[in-house]
């Protein structure tokens, strides 16, 4: 980077001494009603350096993620749509909230204390992001919205028992929250009146090139801080093991281009996935507070997404059935490699594999998941 654009990009970054304190900002606005007449909303949370987040109560859906390029420009780097009936009538799991269960459960059953549960399938055998009516299709309530030095909105939602098969009633919050480093939290908190099986993140699909731009984002370097990760079957189920990544497409202990191993059919678990759609296992493990999870860098624009969490797994997804019939933000057509998800997450299928971390949850013992999406410039 020459000296003109590093000067640009120290400025865009860096906390002028003597700004007021509460320079992080929230607005809330109306977003549109749905069919039935339900009304729904929109927070903005915006900082002193030009990062922005947008939340519609519609499925607590990170819709607008907006930050500058080393040149300064800004751009939106998250997919999505400019509308609410587009999320309604078009769902592809564009930066919703992800619950009861983000991922795969195996045949959409699990036993829990004797008793065995059965979740509707959406995905052809199995159980994924919560059955088709989960989190996501729920319009959330608004509980507060702050400024600040960090700028916040809480959502909240009542999960009934039985809610998509899932035993236990549950109380739960999501809470974004943007401070002025760039860094996006997104604490999940539920309650729960029985045990039951819980396991929530956030399905954004990054460009940080910025979302629609013509090159996608496989040209983007990934790190991922895992020794191993949980290879599938068919279906896209773990197998139990936990197999080295040493060797393979899926070594990304280093930085490496996306693209490299994505078309590589000699692998069986790429001709799985159509490309990657696999949980990685964090070295760091279940944390008490978020750790790095993974880095992503646009080397064009300069963008970097660093990923945190407290959880100790993480999918990554190169929007594989993203198929052209997805019209997205300023008409954009996605297709595959558009965009890449990176979901922070206990393992696929874990409450029936006795082997990965348990998703069991239970009354008195809540449930918390705490990450972060921290947007910055390379220097």
């Amino acid at each position: 980077m020459d000296k003109a654009k590093f000067a640009v990009a120290a400025a865009i970054w860096t906390v002028v001494a003597g700004q007021s304190a509460a320079a992080a900002e929230a607005k809330r606005e109306a977003a549109g009603t749905l069919k039935d007449g339900t009304a729904v909303e929109a927070v903005t949370l915006s900082n002193a350096n030009g990062v922005s987040a947008r939340i519609l109560s519609y499925g607590a859906t990170l819709q607008s993620f907006k930050g500058p390029d080393k040149s300064g420009k800004i751009a939106d780097v998250v997919l999505g749509y400019d509308d609410l009936t587009s999320y309604v009538d078009h769902p592809n799991y564009f930066g919703v909230t992800v619950g009861r269960y983000a991922n795969r459960i195996a045949g959409g059953k699990f036993t829990l204390n004797g008793k065995t549960y059965q979740l509707p399938l959406n995905d052809k055998t199995n159980s994924l992001h919560g059955g088709g009516q989960g989190f996501d299709k729920k319009v959330w309530r608004i509980v507060s919205v702050d400024n600040g030095p960090t700028a916040r909105v809480v959502f909240g939602l009542t999960s009934p028992e039985g809610d998509s098969g899932y035993p236990g009633a549950l109380e739960v919050k999501v809470t974004y929250s943007l401070d002025d480093t760039g860094a996006l939290q997104i604490a999940y908190d539920a309650a729960t009146t029985k045990p039951t099986v819980i396991n929530m993140t956030n399905h954004a699909i990054f460009n940080l090139a910025g979302e629609g731009s013509p090159m996608g984002a496989m040209g983007h370097l990934l790190t991922v801080p895992a020794t191993a990760y949980t290879p599938v079957n068919a279906a896209l189920i773990p197998t139990g093991e936990l197999r080295p990544v040493s060797g393979s497409v899926f070594d990304f202990r280093k930085p490496r281009i996306i693209a490299e191993g994505l078309r590589d059919g000699t692998d069986q678990q790429i001709r799985y996935g159509q490309g990657y759609d696999h949980n990685f296992t964090l070295d760091k493990g279940l944390t008490a507070k978020p750790e790095l999870a993974a880095r992503l860098e646009d080397p064009a624009s300069g963008r970097v997404l660093e990923v945190l969490s407290t959880e100790p797994g993480i999918q990554f997804y190169t929007g594989n059935f993203l198929d052209g019939t997805y019209y997205g933000k300023a008409g954009h057509l996605y297709r595959m490699g558009d965009g890449i998800a990176l979901e922070p997450q206990k393992f696929p299928d874990a409450p029936n594999q006795s082997g990965f971390v348990s998703a069991r949850v239970d009354p008195g013992k809540p449930y918390r998941h705490v990450m972060i999406y921290r947007l910055s410039v390379s220097q």
